[in-house]
């Protein structure tokens, strides 16, 4: 299950139609590779512009599902496609997404270090912003869950399973 934009080229690695180096490998429903062939599961398409209400209820479902990494790459266009006003917060919503990616693929460490940077991320813009709810989001409590799944993470060690542990992102 290729990406139709992307092709190796003659240096072994897959490039998408501009150039950039894009692994056209499947992947499992926590973004990691699988070998050329195998089924994956559907790749979240990167570069989508959505209106802020879209990319909650969209990286919900994704979170809910146990597709952290997909909710992840929501976050990103967010923060890539949004007002420069806004970066920090699609930002730090995003390294919470892969903080629970890591912890769900087992990594303690690097699972933990992203859950609290996304929390620390999220908990700054509200307090510059002075919007504790944007987009009915619930940044305290966001914030909250990843310090604390970041604390049981590394007391427990081990892989958690990311549709268990999804968090809220609206009350």
């Amino acid at each position: 299950m290729g990406d139709a934009d992307t092709r190796p080229v003659g240096d072994g690695r897959d490039r998408d139609t501009q150039g950039r180096a894009r692994s056209a490998r499947p992947r499992d429903g926590l973004g990691r590779p699988l070998p050329y062939g195998a089924d994956g599961v559907e790749r979240q398409p990167e570069g989508v512009v959505r209106s802020p209400g879209e990319t909650v209820v969209e990286a919900q479902a994704l979170l809910d599902a146990g597709k952290p990494f997909h909710a992840h790459e929501v976050f990103e266009d967010a923060w890539k496609s949004g007002p420069e006003s806004e970066r920090e917060l699609w930002r730090g919503l995003a390294q919470v997404a892969v903080g629970l990616t890591h912890a769900a693929r087992g990594n303690v460490r690097g699972g933990a270090r992203l859950l609290r940077r996304g929390a620390v991320a999220v908990r700054e813009w509200e307090v510059e912003s002075g919007e504790p709810r944007p987009y009915g989001i619930d940044l305290a409590g966001v914030g909250e869950w990843a310090v604390g799944l970041a604390e049981r993470v590394e007391k427990e060690g081990g892989a958690v399973d990311a549709a268990v542990e999804a968090p809220r992102l609206r009350p």
